[in-house]
């Protein structure tokens, strides 16, 4: 399951990965939030060794939120050695989703 992230670790958790990185922002008041966690839950047998998947609460890491312009949740924003490649505003499927992985990763 997608490992909870916050202020303090973001950086060494996402620069420092050897592994694409997906990082989840939402909050638990976000209906669509919750309806995203189990798209990504599903995904993430499917990359593992190869995607790392973290979750970020926005409400309590702002710090986060505020340095990668969050205005809107859920946001997905996929890294790559450190730095977002790829981002998803809103609700998304697991096609959609896997077809941004694939692509990361090739």
């Amino acid at each position: 399951m997608s490992r909870e992230v916050t202020d303090v670790r973001f950086d060494e958790e996402v620069a420092n990965s050897d592994k694409v990185v997906l990082v989840d922002f939402w909050a638990p008041w976000c209906g669509p939030c919750l309806m995203q966690g189990p798209i990504l839950e599903k995904l993430e047998p499917a990359y593992e060794g190869k995607v790392k998947f973290l979750k970020v609460n926005v409400d309590e890491n702002q710090s986060s939120a505020a340095k990668y312009s969050i205005m809107s949740i859920p946001t997905l924003i996929i890294f790559k050695d450190g730095q977002p490649v790829d981002q998803v505003i809103g609700l998304t499927s697991e096609s959609n989703l896997k077809a941004i992985l694939d692509k990361v990763l090739q």
